[in-house]
């Protein structure tokens, strides 16, 4: 893992601005809460895997918001990545006001004829690193009595789907109780579920969505969007747009069998 920062602030400033960490940060929804933080005023602290994109994303955001940017090139399935990354998480002398748990993927094959590792991957990177990410962000918000925790989920959350729906279930029911359990002290946590959003997501798993209508798609800018404004009212979930929210209720009512080959989100 390596550490750096580009900067095109001048020398001279007031107060700190606001920092924010997010995870997945060189495509689709982590990219774009990148960009419109960064047009917010924020810093920024941008985790990936690829070190070379990674540079040119905080170069570009650099340059065009003046703002500073820092990496951190991590393989969040690794102890010793995300280790380093909790570590900045956690830094009271940099603090993190704004943490984004976006890293995240699918596995094609079902269960049975996946490899157990790869499953076990995949659970280290939904489930055991935003756990970790946020325990480590709260050691310095509680103390600030300010932060806000946004955890990407998926609608997938909402019904049967495998291991990556059972994992963002686990990321939505956390999500609800830290925001009820540590709103009071200052810092809201918010549960992210778009459903299908124009990212890298499909073709990296390795799957078609050709034939998915073009109305069930929506844009990583709006997502993003509404995820911030639902943040910043303290909400515990956001759900974009009035289609997926009406799709979450249908999940209650209608036939487990029906849901689950129905193609609601990632």
């Amino acid at each position: 893992m390596a550490r750096s920062a580009a900067s095109s602030r001048p020398a001279a400033s007031a107060a700190a601005p606001p920092c924010a960490l997010i995870t997945g940060a060189t495509a689709g929804i982590g990219a774009e809460f990148a960009r419109q933080l960064a047009a917010r005023g924020f810093d920024l602290v941008l985790v990936a895997r690829d070190r070379e994109r990674l540079d040119r994303v905080a170069t570009d955001l650099a340059e065009r918001f003046r703002i500073d940017v820092e990496v951190i090139d991590a393989d969040l399935a690794d102890a010793g990545g995300l280790a380093d990354v909790e570590a900045r998480a956690a830094d009271q002398s940099r603090p993190i006001d704004l943490l984004v748990n976006n890293a995240g993927y699918g596995l094609k094959g079902d269960f049975d004829a996946n490899d157990v590792d790869q499953e076990q991957r995949l659970l280290a990177v939904l489930v055991t690193a935003p756990m970790r990410l946020t325990h480590a962000a709260l050691t310095q918000m509680l103390p600030r009595r300010s932060g806000t925790v946004i955890n990407v989920a998926s609608i997938a959350a909402f019904t049967p789907r495998g291991t990556y729906g059972a994992a963002k279930a686990w990321v939505v029911s956390f999500t609800r109780w830290a925001n009820l359990h540590y709103r009071k002290h200052g810092v809201t946590v918010t549960a992210l579920a778009p459903g299908l959003v124009r990212t890298e997501f499909h073709q990296r798993m390795g799957t078609q969505a050709s034939g998915v209508p073009r109305v069930a798609w929506l844009t990583p800018h709006r997502v993003v969007r509404i995820a911030l404004r639902d943040a910043a009212r303290g909400k515990a979930l956001s759900v974009p747009s009035l289609r997926y929210k009406l799709a979450m209720l249908a999940t209650r009512v209608l036939p487990a069998r029906w849901v689950a080959v129905g193609r609601l989100g990632d």
